[in-house]
């Protein structure tokens, strides 16, 4: 059998999972349902962080080390409506650069599996 590439592979790689998060960050920035969430962070640092996560969760050689899901969203309280808004936001990207509809199927179910540590926290 064929082996079977891994999503961050699938995806191009770090430098194809940093084009998508640079356009999602715009995507967030620009989106008055959730901008306001964001009005404070440290968008180089968050950037970083999250193209790390997004390479070690897809199967890559990245470590992140920032806090659990669960410890960064605590105390947030964030609504079904604005994870929603997130997800949205990172489609867009998404699409924008053509990512095939396995991968995005595959990314998308990994942020839904961390959706019950950082809604309603």
């Amino acid at each position: 059998a064929m082996e079977q590439k891994s999503l961050y592979d699938r995806l191009g790689g770090k430098p194809a999972i940093t084009a998508v998060v640079d356009d999602f960050i715009g995507n967030v920035a620009g989106d008055t349902r959730i901008n306001k969430r964001f009005a404070t962070a440290d968008i180089p640092r968050l950037k970083t962080m999250l193209v790390n996560q997004i390479c070690q969760a897809s199967g890559g050689p990245c470590t992140y080390t920032g806090a659990s899901m669960k410890d960064a969203h605590k105390g947030m309280k964030i609504t079904d409506a604005e994870f929603t808004a997130l997800v949205e936001d990172l489609v867009k990207s998404l699409d924008k650069f053509k990512v095939g509809a396995q991968e995005k199927s595959d990314l998308l179910g990994a942020l839904g599996d961390m959706k019950p540590d950082i809604v309603n926290q």
